[in-house]
């Protein structure tokens, strides 16, 4: 049997890892192909090299290409799949290096072709000094332009976790940063009045906030960008990044015929098939099932790409496996704020169809007296009339937004803010009050569920 692999990095080569351990290489032959330079890395370690916290490019490779190849892994870099025929179970790859093509077969295909930035096709946004961050190599090129122009003005595009990130890993660096942003708030993923606390953060710490400013386009100078242009104002430039967000790369599966969804994420069931027969997929081109909401979603996080590529490996390799879902996990931090939130925000739950209540804390991260406590505040989304857990996000310093890994487990098991009070965390005055954010906000959406059932809402 022969497993055909586009794709290197976290769900491709998790899934052959995994389909390695299950079958020798005289029973299953796996041969991968990837576009880039590098296998089994972690994108989201790269605004962390840039801003120069990780030594280099290197240690953000869990897996090099030689360790694969010793496993017994054929793996062709700087070669990039361009055609799927599912008919004649073969796959058109190109090597990019010298342009010739030719027909790989396969027996098992999996589709690990990651997510597409959004790039916004307006003037001058190819430009020298204007970067994406998507892949390793991208990262690597921030980092050298960085390093051998020193860049005195850069400006992000979107303030989403990438584009917080980027923002910080540039202030690292000695940079004067703008955030430019279309939407009337930072962080668009959490609610309105959680994202006014990430702007006044991000203002705090000296980054210029542009909001409600859609980008226009790019002026520049000899081919290179020299400032960002919106309706209001131009932005001086030397380096810009897009932080955007992703789609899924699912075009060269919908060229083929595989099945793709409303989210634009190839479908497939829970253990990581598609429609067409002996094709897998896994990993930022698939959609998968919010847990909460029930409706398909596209969510590019490397945690759902290893586990998905695990699963499909396991499949692939003649075990059993699932991939449930998603409750929409995530957490990020620009310099000393962090923020993080799961599950739906009031505008989401709100457009799933639920009747929603919202409750807001603020505390601290410590015990008051503890010399290093600092400000957090945690919301909570919940039923009104069932107080079931929907959503939560929290604003903090140091030691504020690791809690919403708690809320998540709540939320993946269908708990109610009444059930969350009785939740039996960890006590030390170094790490909680006595009341942990966590319980003092279940108390709070408690009793807003007792007065809605007392009063017959």
């Amino acid at each position: 049997m022969r497993l055909l692999v586009i794709g290197g990095d976290a769900a491709g080569m998790s899934a052959a890892s995994q389909a390695r351990r299950l079958r020798d290489p005289d029973e299953l032959e796996i041969v991968v192909v990837e576009r880039g330079g590098h296998t089994s890395y972690s994108a989201c370690g790269i605004p962390y090299f840039v801003g120069g916290e990780v030594a280099g490019a290197d240690a953000l490779v869990a897996r090099t290409p030689a360790e694969h190849r010793e496993r017994g892994i054929t793996l062709h870099l700087r070669h990039e799949a361009v055609e799927i025929d599912t008919g004649g179970a073969r796959v058109r790859v190109r090597d990019l290096a010298s342009g010739g093509e030719r027909w790989e077969p396969y027996d098992h295909l999996m589709i690990a072709t990651g997510a597409v930035p959004v790039r916004p096709d307006l003037p001058g946004v190819d430009a020298a000094g204007i970067f994406g961050v998507q892949t390793l190599d991208d990262g690597i090129a921030i980092h050298r332009a960085v390093e051998r122009d020193r860049p005195a003005r850069a400006v992000v595009v979107g303030s989403g976790y990438i584009g917080l990130e980027m923002a910080e890993a540039l202030v690292r660096r000695g940079v004067e940063v703008t955030i430019v942003e279309a939407g009337e708030q930072p962080m668009r993923t959490m609610d309105p009045d959680m994202g006014a606390l990430v702007a006044d953060a991000v203002r705090g710490l000296g980054i210029h906030l542009r909001l409600g400013e859609p980008v226009e386009g790019f002026d520049t100078e000899g081919g290179r960008v020299t400032a960002v242009r919106t309706a209001r104002r131009a932005i001086p430039a030397d380096l810009v990044v897009l932080g955007l967000g992703v789609r899924p790369g699912s075009d060269l599966a919908r060229a083929a015929g595989i099945a793709t969804g409303p989210t634009g994420g190839i479908v497939t069931d829970r253990r990581m098939r598609t429609r067409t027969a002996n094709v897998w997929a896994a990993g930022d081109c698939v959609e998968t099932r919010h847990l909460v909401s029930g409706a398909p979603v596209a969510i590019a996080l490397g945690t759902h790409a290893n586990k998905q590529g695990r699963v499909a490996g396991t499949g692939i390799g003649g075990g059993y496996a699932t991939f449930p879902g998603v409750v929409g996990t995530a957490i990020s931090k620009i310099c000393k704020v962090e923020v993080a939130h799961t599950g739906l925000n009031s505008r989401d739950a709100e457009r799933a169809g639920f009747d929603a209540l919202t409750a807001t804390v603020e505390s601290t991260t410590r015990a008051g007296y503890h010399p290093d406590a600092t400000t957090m505040h945690t919301k909570l989304v919940f039923e009104r009339r069932t107080g079931r857990l929907l959503g939560a996000q929290i604003v903090g310093e140091e030691g504020a937004a690791k809690r919403i890994d708690g809320l998540a487990i709540a939320l993946w098991n269908g708990m109610t803010v009444e059930e969350m009070t009785g939740l039996d965390l960890a006590y030390a005055p170094p790490f909680s009050p006595v009341w942990d954010p966590v319980l003092i906000t279940a108390r709070k959406a408690a009793a807003l569920v007792e007065e809605t059932m007392r009063d017959g809402g």
